[in-house]
């Protein structure tokens, strides 16, 4: 199990970036992560872009050794690709593991606070939808549609996260390992509902950190109806089968929901500061 109780500048950690057609902004993210944090590593886990991407990476990875790159075979999906990341990670022993998007949505520079939240947290979410996060130049449909998915994943599942479809988070390492990522095969917004409620569903404590989310100045959203209508099928299809709603027993030493009542998250709001 992961020591958190010494200080955060002792935790190894790593960054998993997920890239396809993202060679407009992985230096930038690359260079914002390193300012923000100069002893993380970063792993680009790279879709055989046909943009370049995963040549520009193994330049960075020439240019710099905490910079690494896995290539796989052709586009699989945001959520393969993270369980592919995450598999690279554990089995190199990393303390900490964070998931960011690659366009810069994300602000590398709320890492320090999102790591330190680890302290009373095993997942801390960088989310849009708490007091002191906010939205920045995206399409009001697209809100919209984000804050709804929201509201409707809550109600569902009976969770008090209020971004539960946030991508941006950091993870202790034990609670990897100690889901069982084989059986994940959501995507997109639906992966990331999907990890947070099995964290949940396994007793362990997550926390949301505002941030503020940017919308991407170059390159497309890989955001599309198929990863809409799949979220919604599955969310519904959980909630009504109560499939997170099963009690599970403690057996790792964390605090866990008593066997009598479902699992609800240790829901708790870090400040962000300057």
């Amino acid at each position: 199990m992961t020591d958190l109780r010494t200080e955060p500048d002792t935790w190894s950690l790593v960054v998993i970036i997920p890239t396809y057609n993202e060679v407009d902004n992985l230096v930038a993210i690359t260079t914002r992560v390193r300012a923000a944090m100069p002893s993380a590593d970063i792993l680009v886990v790279d879709d055989a872009s046909p943009d370049g991407t995963g040549w520009l990476a193994e330049r960075l990875t020439a240019q710099d050794s905490r910079v690494h790159v896995l290539h796989r075979q052709g586009k699989a999906g945001l959520g393969a690709a993270y369980l592919a990341g995450f598999d690279w990670v554990l089995a190199r022993g990393y303390d900490v593991v964070v998931q960011m998007d690659a366009d810069g949505s994300h602000p590398p520079e709320s890492l320090p606070g999102m790591v330190a939240g680890l302290s009373s947290a095993d997942l801390v979410i960088g989310s849009r939808y708490v007091p002191g996060g906010s939205v920045v130049n995206w399409p009001k449909h697209r809100e919209l549609l984000s804050r709804g998915g929201n509201l409707y994943s809550r109600i569902a599942l009976g969770v008090q996260i209020h971004d539960i479809t946030a991508g941006y988070r950091v993870f202790r390492r034990d609670v990897l390992e100690n889901l069982t990522l084989d059986e994940v095969s959501s995507q997109g917004y639906c992966f990331q509902i999907d990890m947070v409620m099995r964290v949940l569903r396994a007793g362990f404590r997550a926390a949301e950190f505002p941030i503020t989310f940017t919308e991407r100045e170059h390159g497309t959203s890989k955001m599309s109806g198929a990863i809409v209508r799949e979220a919604l099928w599955r969310v519904t299809r959980w909630g009504l089968s109560g499939r997170f709603r099963r009690p599970v027993r403690g057996e790792h030493g964390h605090s866990r929901a008593r066997p009598s009542q479902a699992p609800s998250a240790h829901h708790a709001l870090f400040e962000r500061r300057p």
